[in-house]
């Protein structure tokens, strides 16, 4: 990729003019993404206490819990790629987890001070900004010679709606300012950058975009690599002489990368609690979502984005008809481009690879196979979402867009064609990307903690090596249990919890391998029915609180909950003391504690 050439001062403009007024529009530009991605999360930063992002699900809860355990492993002096403050006694292996090290360990002291709920929103807002910044940055320097062209780009790159899906609830999907970088580094050494500084700088890079997400940066390796090869199809003679010195500077890249990553990852993959892969079954997107409007457009249609998605989360290929239609026309326009022709072969390839085994068209599946068909199974791919590929497209577009902006600006022999160009072109950019446009992420407010947690009384029902049980135990579908855990100081662990982590078989699951109490539970959670309760259920309950070293079994003193109460009841043979808003039982005589 040929760096564009630097903006030259107008004719009679004072020595340094130019350059402190491109300065002035950086400036501008980077407040401008701090201010969106701020208003973007405005009501959680009013209610930083109470609020809790609506459409999160549990990850909230997860996601604060993680930035605490990693900023009690630093002040610690901790191991930070384990935890047994979940599934406890077995534990949790935290790098098999989207744990995103590579901040919530420099933000170690923002949560120690401020509370995890803080570095959650700071994390989030951060991230949607830095990420508009490092792809303004690097399409400003290296593609486009228009600040308004790099602009554009770097706000889609941030905000286009599969982004502020995850914006919900992931902040390793929104965090990607590390990744324009790693692009920029790989264009230096193609064109000829030192191999061995190169090399060292972008491993840099790599190992801490390990540290903010390994699936992201596996998505944009694959796509790298398509528009590697639709580059070197094209232009074979210009690809194999960058070949040369991008192998070179890749090779040094591997070697640090892996000199600071090795460890982390064979824990990863061989430590404790680790698993071998993270099945989710086919979830291809359907064709009819890429022209459909996401939940959180300005156009949007929540019930159309319901049906077309996984969940409010994965809504990760809503671009909107009148972009899909611009971007065809983008790449006609700039067909004869090198650059851009590779950009758009590997966008259209990685939104097909996301569209799964066979293809779906508004609910209507095809006989159509995708390329998904001959990866599905192979390892690492074997752990992704297929329709998460369909990200990929997001830089694509932001690339695409920001060329195509530089080249509206400088068409046309004379001044009236130039301003109809550009009138034109805004206008087109204006209907494609208006009906995009995100709006504030709700926020309704959370439970409060029970006084139980919050006021120290579990201390008198806990003792050093034992655990706490919250009745149905935390999962995937309820993790309040980690918020209280974190109020109390992250003093107890818990039985079970919302995590990642081996099953029977070895592969992934979400959550513990539940245990027949935890099962029982569950189920009366589900139905609000009281079960018979034989002599086996008190039996296996005995066991599994052995198994979990209890010392205290809880359940909230709520009308919802009071099937579960009945039942604990029945199963331990007593009436539990109401205390601090929680029913409890001390079951340490049973667990010989």
């Amino acid at each position: 990729m040929v760096s564009a050439p630097a903006a030259r001062p107008a004719p009679g403009a004072p020595r340094g003019t130019a350059g402190r007024g491109r300065h002035l529009v950086d400036v501008a530009v980077l407040l401008g993404y701090a201010l969106a991605a701020f208003l973007l999360y405005r009501p959680l930063w009013l209610d930083l206490e109470r609020g809790y992002l609506t459409f999160s699900g549990q990850d909230q809860r997860m996601w604060e819990w993680f930035f605490a355990v990693t900023a009690k492993a630093v002040a610690g002096l901790e191991n930070p790629l384990f935890s047994d403050l979940q599934n406890y006694p077995l534990g949790v292996n935290l790098m098999s987890n989207t744990v995103m090290l590579g901040i919530g360990v420099p933000l170690a002291p923002v949560t120690l001070a401020f509370g995890p709920t803080v570095t959650w929103a700071l994390v989030l807002t951060g991230g949607l900004a830095g990420t508009a910044a490092g792809w303004y940055w690097v399409l400003s320097r290296h593609v486009v010679g228009s600040r308004a062209g790099a602009a554009a780009g770097g706000a889609v790159c941030a905000f286009a709606p599969p982004i502020m899906s995850h914006a919900n609830a992931h902040p390793n999907f929104t965090a990607l300012f590390v990744l324009p970088f790693i692009v920029l580094w790989l264009i230096r050494l193609a064109h000829g950058e030192r191999p061995l500084r190169g090399g060292l700088v972008l491993g840099l890079l790599l190992a801490f975009q390990v540290f903010l997400g390994e699936e992201p940066l596996f998505i944009a390796a694959i796509t790298l690599l398509v528009f590697g090869i639709a580059y070197a199809l094209a232009n074979p003679e210009d690809a194999l002489e960058r070949a040369r010195p991008l192998a070179a500077g890749v090779g040094v890249a591997a070697a640090v990368t892996l000199a600071i990553v090795a460890y982390p990852l064979w824990w990863q993959f061989f430590g404790p609690q680790s698993y071998s892969s993270l099945e989710h079954g086919f979830v291809g997107n359907d064709l009819a979502a890429f022209t459909a409007f996401s939940t959180e457009s300005f156009a949007g249609d929540p019930e159309a984005a319901r049906e077309l998605s996984l969940n409010r989360t994965e809504e990760n290929a809503f671009f909107g008809w009148p972009l899909v239609v611009l971007m065809v026309l983008v790449t006609a326009w700039l067909w004869r481009s090198p650059v851009a022709r590779a950009t758009a072969v590997a966008m259209v390839t990685m939104a097909w690879l996301s569209a799964g085994v066979l293809m779906m068209v508004d609910g209507t599946a095809t006989s159509v196979p995708g390329p998904w068909l001959l990866v599905f199974d192979r390892p690492l791919f074997d752990s992704v979402l297929e329709s998460r590929f369909a990200l990929a497209c997001v830089p694509c577009i932001g690339v695409l867009l920001a060329m195509a902006t530089d080249r509206a600006l400088r068409i046309g022999r004379d001044p009236e064609q130039r301003l109809g160009f550009r009138i034109l072109w805004f206008g087109a950019l204006t209907m494609a990307l208006l009906p995009i446009a995100p709006t504030p992420l709700p926020v309704s407010e959370r439970d409060p903690v029970p006084a139980f947690f919050e006021r120290g009384t579990w201390r008198g029902y806990v003792d050093p090596g034992g655990s706490v049980v919250v009745a149905p135990l935390p999962d995937t579908g309820n993790a309040r249990a980690l918020h209280w855990q974190i109020e109390s100081g992250l003093a107890f662990p818990l039985a079970e919890g919302y995590f990642v982590g081996p099953g029977t078989d070895g592969r992934g699951t979400y959550g513990a391998v539940r245990r027949p109490t935890s099962r029982l539970l569950e189920d009366v959670d589900d139905s609000g029915e009281v079960p018979p309760v034989t002599g086996e259920d008190r039996e296996r309950l005995r066991e599994d609180l052995r198994f979990w070293r209890a010392d205290v079994v809880v359940v909230r003193a709520q009308a919802a909950e009071e099937p579960v109460r009945r039942t604990v009841e029945l199963l331990l043979g007593r009436r539990g003391e109401l205390t601090g808003g929680v029913w409890a039982w001390d079951v340490r005589a049973l667990t010989g504690a």
